[in-house]
């Protein structure tokens, strides 16, 4: 059983995160942590003259209601949104928060992972931790 959890969440099509939370409540000992991140990607520079002004704001506060909902009646859950490049992120927030282990949703690779990589490929490859990723 894991005491510190982290689920990082992705509202990509093909995700199960409900999936993610049931297996983070079933492997999660008495007790223990579990985080529900979301990582924000950058708007890339050229669209940054298009987005309206408080729209991040705007989008975190969204973004944080939904996974507050997704977590309401679980014990022990609380909601982070950061920013950031979706791998390296939770990684990192792994490692800087005493994460034992990361259940994360994926979808089935294509031809397209074998040469970009997917989010939950780099954090099997790189997180210090368990990860048990759920397709």
């Amino acid at each position: 059983m894991y005491k510190n959890i982290l689920v990082p969440v992705s509202f990509e099509e093909n995700r199960d995160s409900a999936g993610a939370l049931e297996i983070a409540q079933a492997i999660r000992a008495e007790g223990g942590k579990m985080t529900v991140l979301h990582v924000m990607e950058a708007v890339p520079g050229y669209a940054l003259t298009y987005v309206p002004e408080g729209f991040h704001s705007d989008m975190q506060k969204t973004v944080a209601e939904e996974l507050a909902q997704m977590v309401e009646g679980i014990d022990g859950a609380e909601v982070q949104v950061v920013d950031g490049h979706s791998g390296r992120t939770i990684v990192d927030y792994a490692a800087e928060n005493d994460i034992d282990c990361i259940v994360i949703a994926s979808h089935r690779p294509g031809m397209q992972n074998l040469l970009l990589g997917s989010t939950a490929t780099q954090v099997v490859r790189h997180a210090k931790c368990a990860v048990h990723v759920l397709r």
